[in-house]
């Protein structure tokens, strides 16, 4: 059981209750401390003093002064009008996230909101009904609201909901798991509405696949290097202590374990003319690495903003105040994103390199020309390295960073936003297309290793050899190869190449 207390989370915390793989409840010292925040909010409303939020009006409106009777009506007004999100829906692990990181933010106590609204959104978490949340709307100041307010109309028993796939009326999906939908008191459907945790939530997601994704990509790298009977040399540990990157280092060091024992590259190592390799093999510590680096710096992040308070105005209840800043807005998450998927787009370049290195009759070391054993009549791998170049050329238009953009919102009240749900969801679709990417290089370097038997390769190449084998079986002939890079893509995402 996860008990929230607006702690950090780690990633890999968010990615179990994502896939529905841990638990989660209130701590009952957070439920204290929220509230002590709420008695702040209440006394306010008692002595009529006119706070942000609490009785005003939103944004450009904030000058307007609420009078007591219509505090509900306006949470409740705040709430329908924020809801115009637009496009697909998030999927459910998304959707669960960013439940997950809007209870913990609520749980610091900085909020303003009641215990049960905390308690309502983990009821949903627990019986599994997901607000119908489209992904387009945000420009992440104030916040992720338009996508916040569309899981805050769930809570309320309002707008859309999917209850075990099925999309429904929330308040159909509320009733069949017997959780009363909230009516709304002063400040809360602000407190529901700012924050970053829809682009945390996707962003989060995005890039624990990437992390996975890196790993596969050494996995690849190898495997190319022993089909194309490369040498390990560039690997070696003296050279990396010089330059002591991180991620460097510890690229470099799992590629060795991956070629440990190799019987390739005893097989020609006193007579190859070669004295170096070309970069895309020679160069992986230093490519992968800086990756490595780059996605690491994206989780810390991620990690600080999931026990973050991201909306506005802030109750301190040690001081009794309530004050207005600007901690909804997603520049940390928005730039640390941007880099993430500048990052994996550089590491689908230096892949796609590497298949063409393995399908390129100038290049791949003997191989038939495109893995193919009847060239001219079949084409072999001809068209996975297309589909590559095809794939890093989109990549490389969503990298153009999203951060850098600014539209002024709310009549010029917001006038600097952070385009953080965009660099979101453009980092996911950029990890997507480098996984197929990634699955093409496994797919052709295993084909290339079969070309070299009856000698083996490292041991750790040749159980990701196996891996591949498992699910696709070696080109004989021509076949439709959509399906084979989809089932590799699918193999990476789930792991199977943490070798």
């Amino acid at each position: 059981m996860l008990e929230l207390s607006g702690q950090t989370l780690s990633l890999e915390q968010i990615v179990g209750v994502a896939r529905g793989a841990e638990q989660v409840a209130l701590s009952l010292l957070a439920r204290e401390r929220v509230l002590e925040s709420r008695r702040v909010v209440e006394q306010i409303t008692e002595s009529n003093r006119v706070v942000y939020g609490v009785n005003t009006g939103f944004g450009k409106l904030s000058d307007i002064t609420i009078a007591p009777s219509e505090l509900r009506q306006l949470q409740l007004n705040l709430v329908r009008s924020h809801a115009c999100g637009v496009g697909p829906a998030l999927s459910e692990a998304e959707t669960r996230a960013m439940l997950l990181l809007r209870a913990n933010v609520l749980a610091l106590g900085y909020s303003g909101a009641r215990p049960v609204i905390i308690e309502t959104l983990l009821l949903m978490l627990e019986r599994g009904v997901h607000p119908l949340i489209p992904e387009k709307g945000s420009v992440g100041a104030s916040g992720d609201l338009a996508p916040l307010a569309h899981l805050a109309l769930t809570v309320i028993g309002e707008g859309e909901a999917f209850y075990k796939g099925e999309r429904m009326a929330s308040i159909d999906a509320l009733k069949r798991v017997r959780i009363e939908p909230i009516d709304l008191e002063a400040k809360e459907g602000l407190a529901l509405l700012n924050g970053t945790q829809a682009m945390g939530a996707v962003g989060s997601l995005a890039l624990h696949r990437a992390e996975t994704l890196a790993h596969a990509a050494d996995v690849a790298g190898a495997m190319t290097l022993e089909a194309l009977r490369g040498t390990p040399v560039a690997f070696d540990e003296r050279i990396h202590a010089a330059r002591p990157h991180p991620g460097q280092i510890e690229v470099a060091r799992h590629l060795r374990e991956l070629l440990s024992e190799s019987e390739i590259r005893a097989s020609h190592l006193e007579n190859d003319p070669r004295v170096q390799d070309a970069y895309s093999l020679r160069c992986m510590p230093q490519v992968h690495g800086a990756v490595r680096g780059a996605l690491n710096h994206a989780r810390e992040i991620v990690e600080i903003e999931s026990g973050s308070a991201t909306d506005n105005p802030l109750v301190f209840a040690n001081e009794q105040e309530i004050l207005s800043g600007g901690n909804f807005h997603g520049a940390p998450l928005a730039l640390a994103f941007d880099y993430a998927a500048m990052a994996v787009t550089d590491l689908m370049s230096i892949t796609e390199r590497r298949i063409d290195r393995l399908v390129n009759p100038d290049t791949n070391e003997g191989l038939p020309p495109f893995l193919t054993s009847q060239p001219g009549i079949s084409s072999g791998f001809m068209m996975a390295q297309v589909t590559a170049a095809a794939l890093l050329c989109e990549a490389r238009v969503l990298a153009h960073p999203a951060s850098i953009d600014n539209v002024p919102t709310d009549g010029g009240k917001e006038d600097h936003v952070s385009m953080g749900m965009t660099a979101a969801t453009k980092l996911r679709s950029i990890v997507e297309n480098a996984e197929l990417t990634v699955a093409i290089e496994l797919l052709a370097a295993a084909e290339g290793l079969e070309y070299r038997e009856p000698v083996k390769p490292g041991r750790g190449v040749q159980r990701a050899y196996e891996v591949v084998r498992e699910s696709v079986p070696r080109l004989t002939r021509d076949r439709a190869l959509s399906s084979d890079i989809q089932q590799i893509a699918e193999a990476v995402r789930q792991g199977k190449f943490e070798i």
